[in-house]
């Protein structure tokens, strides 16, 4: 059986034979010998392949070596030795090569050569083999590991909660609808509307924007619960930082309020940022040094200040401020940027909804540290968080971190039922719509909180790509739905 590449590079040499697959990524030639770079994506190092066609070796041959061209596939045996030249500690000394999957380097699009990240996304479907997506892949696999990790160490259990909803847990309506009646001619109602009635689900469904709202039910009976599946926004955007379809982390706990939950998220994302730094070297070392050539490219004033390691220690490193709103907005009004008119959107007054650029100033320049702002204006946030007793604001929290903003967000929930269905019908949600979300309040009801993270706008956090469609495997945005 053949080893790993990643496993190949931590033994020594030896007269044992080693079998390897992989794919091409450069082939360097000097009279009879070549010099193959082979990757099989276990790691972002090569392993470099010696092949001499002069020793006689069973399938070293011109003829093989002639079709041994970038983005081939190939396997390839021989005895491991220590290496000749530097970056390495051994290499392959080739005895036989089979050549599995040519490549036509006429055609073949990923020459040995830089390529713009929009040219990769046009090519999406062999992205995967380039050093940055294999990079960001890995990182993404491993933070998957170890969000499940934190959580199971920890006594949570996880929830699958519905894809298909008939319910809108942000009250956006910028949803993606599910239906299975024809597209033409579709039944009426006596009044013109869609008849849902005669739907697969007898009502008007949707792809789901949150687990929250059924994962409040999970936490009412087992106490430490978390989501962590796909979620779905219908909303026409072509920035950096959106996706259609993008995953979602949302644990709910009972029994606990809004300092509790912003201990957990604390903790939550330092053991994230620690998992990654830890058992990520080789990526995140690669990372690191493209995020410095980027900001390299960058104008002066727009660079970031720290390197993507010391931006990450930075958040692992340092206890989180703990501020009010309100408290965040008399330092942005009264602060040099704000005075001088140096912001994009001037905080002029308490209410208005902070800009990244605000959350950025409050953690790089004020506090030097991460940030959880807490007790919005209840006017900026979702009907479920609690009432706060002044009256005007909620128990919500916003974790913030450099060359961001916001990275999670949460809230105390309102366990109260008369105060909840008040709340919904403020924003115009129709009980009926959500019985069984109040009906939690109505039995056994208890403080909980809870909080989401976006898987992608970590992964952007944490691998330094500044657009959302570099850290997703198959993005979905306006017009793109290529796979």
């Amino acid at each position: 059986m053949s080893l790993s590449i990643s496993k190949i590079l931590t033994m020594t040499p030896s007269d044992e034979v080693v079998s390897v697959n992989g794919w091409v990524r450069t082939k360097r030639s000097s009279k009879n010998v070549s010099f193959v770079a082979l990757n099989d994506g276990s790691t972002i190092r090569n392993l470099q392949l010696v092949v001499d066609t002069e020793k006689g070796y069973e399938g070293v041959t011109e003829e093989v070596m002639a079709l041994v061209t970038t983005g081939a596939s190939i396997s390839a045996s021989g005895k491991l030795v220590a290496s000749q030249g530097s970056g390495q500690a051994v290499e392959l000394l080739c005895e036989k090569i089979t050549v599995i999957g040519i490549a036509d380097p006429e055609e073949y699009p990923l020459q040995p050569k830089k390529h713009s990240l929009e040219f990769l996304r046009e090519i999406g479907h062999l992205r995967f083999r380039t050093n940055v997506f294999g990079a960001i892949l890995r990182v993404r696999h491993a933070l998957t590991f170890a969000i499940h990790k934190f959580f199971n160490d920890r006594g949570f259990f996880n929830i699958h909660t519905p894809i298909i909803t008939g319910s809108d847990c942000e009250g956006a309506g910028e949803m993606f609808r599910v239906t299975t009646l024809p597209d033409q001619n579709p039944p009426l109602t006596d009044d013109g509307h869609v008849d849902f009635s005669k739907d697969f689900f007898g009502k008007a469904t949707n792809l789901t924007v949150s687990g929250q709202l059924e994962a409040e039910l999970a936490a009412t009976a087992l106490s430490k619960v978390y989501t962590f599946g796909p979620t779905f926004r219908a909303e026409n955007s072509n920035t950096s930082r959106h996706l259609a379809e993008f995953w979602m982390i949302e644990p709910e706990v009972a029994f606990a309020d809004i300092k509790d939950n912003m201990d957990l998220a604390e903790e939550f994302l330092k053991y994230l940022i620690g998992y990654a730094l830890e058992n990520c070297v080789d990526d995140m070392e690669f990372l690191s040094k493209r995020y410095a050539e980027e900001e390299k490219l960058k104008p002066q004033a727009e660079r970031d200040e720290m390197s993507l390691i010391e931006k990450l220690e930075f958040v692992r490193k340092n206890s989180f401020e703990r501020v009010t709103y309100t408290q965040a907005i008399e330092i942005l009004m009264n602060c040099p940027m704000n005075k001088k008119k140096k912001f994009q959107y001037p905080v002029e007054r308490w209410g208005i909804d902070l800009q990244s650029e605000h959350e950025r100033y409050l953690v790089e320049k004020h506090f030097k540290k991460p940030v959880i702002v807490t007790d919005y204006p209840k006017e900026c946030k979702a009907f479920y968080m609690r009432a706060n007793t002044d009256g005007k604001t909620v128990a919500a929290m916003d974790i913030l971190v450099p060359g961001v903003g916001e990275i999670i967000g949460g809230s105390q929930r309102e366990e109260r039922y008369e105060q909840l269905k008040q709340r919904a019908e403020e924003f115009k949600i129709p009980q009926e719509s959500i019985w069984w979300y109040l009906d939690i309040r109505k039995f056994g009801s208890v403080v909980h909180s809870g909080f989401g993270l976006g898987f992608e706008r970590l992964l952007m956090f944490v691998t330094g790509m500044g657009n959302v469609r570099d850290v997703s495997p198959f993005p979905r945005t306006p017009k793109t739905a290529e796979f």
